[in-house]
C-alpha cells in the first residue's frame, strides 16, 4: 500500500452532511479522492455542500433523504449506485435530539422520532448499503455515536439511549459482516461546536463545566472527527472492526 488513505475510485454516502460533522467528513473523504453523496433533508443545503466540494476538484452529489424514512433511504442507495455504479463507504451521521429533560416526562412522540432517526434509520440505510457493498467484495460502515452513549448525558436520556444502541449496533454488525469483508466501527464525539450542539456550548455555564473537565482545554471542531473518519474509511483500517473511538479531548479519560 503506497498510500492507504487514497480513496480514489471509492464511493461514499454521508448522512446529515449539510453541515457540522457530516459536512466535514464528506469534505475530508472527497479530498482523499472519494466520490461523495451527501444526504440530509434539505436539497438546497446539499446542493451548496456538493458545489463546495466540486469547486475544490472533488466529486459530489446531493440527494435529499430523511433518515427516518425507510423508502427514502432505499432510494438514496439506488440513486447512488445508479450514478456511481458502486458503494464502498457509509457514514451514518444523521441524528436528532428533540427532548431535553427527564425521560419520565418525555412524550412518546419524542421517543419515536429519536429512535426512528438515530437508530432505525441507520439500520434501514445499512441494510440497503450492505447489499451494494457485497457486490464490490467489501466496504466500510462508520456510525457516529456519542460519549453519552457510553455514559448518559444529563437531561439527554432519550438521545443517550439511542447512541448506546448505535454502539451495540456497531458491535453486532461487525460480527455479522466480518465474513463479507465489511468493517463496521463507531466514532463517539464529545462536545463539538456545531449547530446541533449549540444548546450546550452556547450556554456559558454548561460550556464552563465541560472545559473544566476537558484536559485539552477546548471543545471539538467538526474537522476533529473528520480525520478519524478518513482513517476508518481507508484500507489502513482493514483489520479494525467493532471498535468505538472516543474523540472528546480527554473528557471521559479524566481522573475523578
Amino acid at each position: 500500500m503506497s498510500d492507504p488513505f487514497n480513496l480514489t475510485g471509492k464511493v461514499a454516502i454521508v448522512t446529515g452532511a449539510s453541515r457540522g460533522i457530516g459536512k466535514a467528513i464528506a469534505g475530508q473523504l472527497a479530498r482523499a479522492g472519494c466520490a461523495v453523496v451527501v444526504a440530509s433533508r434539505q436539497q438546497a443545503a446539499l446542493d451548496e455542500v456538493a458545489a463546495e466540494i466540486k469547486a475544490t476538484g472533488g466529486r459530489a452529489l446531493g440527494i435529499a433523504a430523511h433518515n427516518g424514512d425507510k423508502a427514502a433511504l432505499r432510494r438514496l442507495v439506488e440513486r447512488t449506485t445508479a450514478q456511481f455504479r458502486r458503494l464502498d463507504i457509509l457514514v451514518n451521521n444523521a441524528a436528532t435530539n428533540p427532548h431535553f429533560g427527564s425521560i419520565l416526562e418525555a412524550d412518546d412522540s419524542y421517543w419515536r422520532k429519536t429512535l426512528d432517526v438515530n437508530l432505525l434509520g441507520n439500520v434501514w440505510l445499512t441494510q440497503a448499503a450492505v447489499r451494494a457493498m457485497r457486490k464490490n467484495g467489501g466496504g466500510k460502515i462508520i456510525n457516529v455515536a456519542s460519549i453519552v452513549g457510553l455514559k448518559p448525558g444529563r437531561y439527554q436520556g432519550i438521545y443517550s439511549i439511542s447512541k448506546a444502541a448505535i454502539i451495540s449496533l456497531t458491535q453486532t454488525l461487525a460480527q455479522e459482516l466480518g465474513a463479507d469483508n465489511i468493517q463496521v466501527n463507531a466514532i463517539a464525539p464529545g462536545l463539538i461546536q456545531t449547530k446541533f450542539a449549540q444548546a450546550l456550548w452556547g450556554n456559558p455555564d454548561l460550556l464552563g463545566q465541560v472545559l473544566a473537565q476537558t484536559p485539552v482545554g477546548r471543545i471539538g471542531q467538526p474537522q476533529d472527527i473528520a480525520g478519524l473518519a478518513l482513517l476508518l474509511a481507508s484500507s489502513a483500517a482493514d483489520f479494525t472492526t467493532g471498535a468505538v473511538f472516543v474523540v472528546d479531548g480527554g473528557l471521559t479519560a479524566k481522573s475523578l
